[in-house]
């Protein structure tokens, strides 16, 4: 059995890119190699093979592999439903909510979970993969910890230390992050690898050297930095835009202080006919011909936040001068006349009206939807598949014209009378191509540029893996990986 984890100087500093790759590059020589992430904390996630949820970045580096998503690959996810709390899903089941304070007490038996399902994987795969959180340096939070150096002591594996350059300092946040470890934490990090470099590689070489003098570690190799590429991100909302067309159509998401699943929209910030706009605090939300309501982790105070910006009133404009309105998830329970929580699972228990554009009501229960499913759209007939992470169980006579007829058959999420307002629990449905098509005829474009987005996150995968192999010593990292 070998296990090699990432950790980063930083967050964002190209631990699930390197994952990733590494994944990918192995999965091309016939390694059977498996993603690992003990401890995630963030609002994007996926739906497992097994029924369960883990990290939305867990779930992309499966597919590098190969691999269905298991709940075994992120047997911790935390996920934020205030500034000092979380929902903590072990083994992929929502168990409680809790304060840090309360968490910090229970990281001893979180690491129990952590390491069976590190067992459990290994019996399986002859390789894993382990992705670090966050920094491996941050001093409060060392005790206990189970998601970086904790971890690696606990499995006796090395680890490669990665650091962006693009954020500047690269010199001084690998130093500084190994003389904050302790001598035997810095003795398995086995290697440097720097990331997201663009320039002359000659006129980094004196640091680099000077790096290894330093340190006595190995830099593995400096990543470049990649264009127009793409990988879903963890948590950070990516705003970045391609080129659009002239006439394209104009889509606005409202950004909630808990949003999640926002992966959701990046077929559309991807797509050549379809300009993508997130509207933040103080932003009044601009003319649109598509607004939508994104996914929540705490839907009632968030419809509370999005009153307070006065985005309800908007919304309402929008619709009488003939926009369409689509909500997902969290989303789809604001268009609702009421959000109901007796149990308080995401804020003290109470209820909160809805924005009453849809005939039902929605209450929160104690036991999480997690499916993934396939389905046919209401507009054309089109094709889809989608997953569902959601609390919340809506009935009410607007759920009759259901916007998704589900192959199980269910129906799923509303469309108004109508037609300009439409809900739906799926996520991921702008993913499928030809559900993502009708959405944007629905919306008002008229020739739609079908967009294969499965094929373009495969290309970047791919990108990433060849990337592995033209800048990274691959003799060094056989050696780490046990082949």
């Amino acid at each position: 059995m070998t296990t090699l984890m990432v950790q980063g100087t930083t967050s964002d500093a190209g631990k699930s890119t390197l994952v990733t790759a590494l994944c990918r590059w192995l999965k091309r020589q016939g390694v059977a190699v498996a993603p690992f992430k003990p401890q995630n904390m963030a609002l994007n996630s996926a739906v497992t093979a097994d029924g369960g949820e883990i990290g939305r970045a867990q779930a992309v580096q499966a597919q590098a592999a190969g691999l269905a998503p298991h709940s075994d690959m992120n047997p911790v996810l935390l996920k934020p439903n205030s500034d000092t709390g979380a929902q903590v899903i072990i083994h992929g089941r929502a168990i409680s909510s809790m304060e840090a304070a309360a968490y910090h007490d229970y990281k001893q038996v979180a690491m129990q979970a952590v390491l069976a399902s590190h067992r459990r994987l290994c019996a399986t795969y002859p390789l894993l993969l382990v992705e670090g959180a966050g920094s491996p340096a941050e001093i409060n939070l060392r005790a206990g910890d189970i998601a970086n150096m904790g971890f690696a002591e606990a499995v006796d594996c090395p680890v490669i230390l990665i650091a962006d350059i693009d954020k500047g300092g690269v010199f001084a946040h690998l130093v500084g992050t190994l003389a904050l470890l302790s001598e035997s934490e810095q003795a398995r990090v086995c290697g440097f690898v720097i990331n997201r470099f663009r320039g002359d590689i000659g006129l980094l070489q004196p640091g680099l050297d000077w790096l290894e003098r330093r340190t006595g570690k190995p830099v593995l190799g400096v990543l470049p930095y990649l264009m127009d590429f793409h990988l879903e991100a963890e948590d950070a909302i990516d705003v970045r835009q391609s080129a659009k067309a002239a006439e394209a159509l104009r889509v606005v998401v409202p950004v909630l202080p808990r949003i999640s699943n926002h992966t959701d929209f990046d077929p559309l910030r991807l797509h050549p006919q379809v300009e993508l706009s997130f509207v933040g605090p103080g932003q009044p939300i601009p003319p649109a011909d598509l607004i939508v309501l994104p996914g929540s982790k705490s839907v009632r105070a968030d419809l509370a936040y999005l009153r307070a910006q006065g985005w309800d009133a908007a919304i309402h404009k929008h619709l009488r001068y003939g926009g369409k309105l689509l909500g997902i998830c969290g989303g789809l329970q604001m268009l609702g006349r009421l959000i109901d929580d007796p149990h308080g699972l995401e804020g003290a228990p109470g209820s909160s009206p809805g924005l009453g554009l849809l005939e039902f009501a929605t209450v929160l229960e104690p036991e999480k939807q997690l499916r993934n499913v396939r389905g046919r759209l209401c507009l054309e007939g089109a094709p889809v598949c989608g997953y569902e992470i959601h609390a919340g169980v809506s009935s009410g006579p607007a759920l009759e014209v259901a916007a998704v007829q589900l192959d199980d058959g269910r129906g799923d999420g509303a469309l108004s009378a109508d037609g300009q307002v439409l809900g739906t629990y799926l996520h991921g449905l702008f993913e499928s191509s030809a559900a993502c098509s009708a959405l944007l005829r629905w919306a008002g474009l008229r020739a739609v540029q079908q967009v294969d987005y499965q094929a373009l996150r495969e290309r970047d995968i791919e990108r990433l893996a060849d990337m592995v192999e033209a800048h990274l010593d691959t003799d060094r990292l056989r050696q780490l990986c046990g082949l």
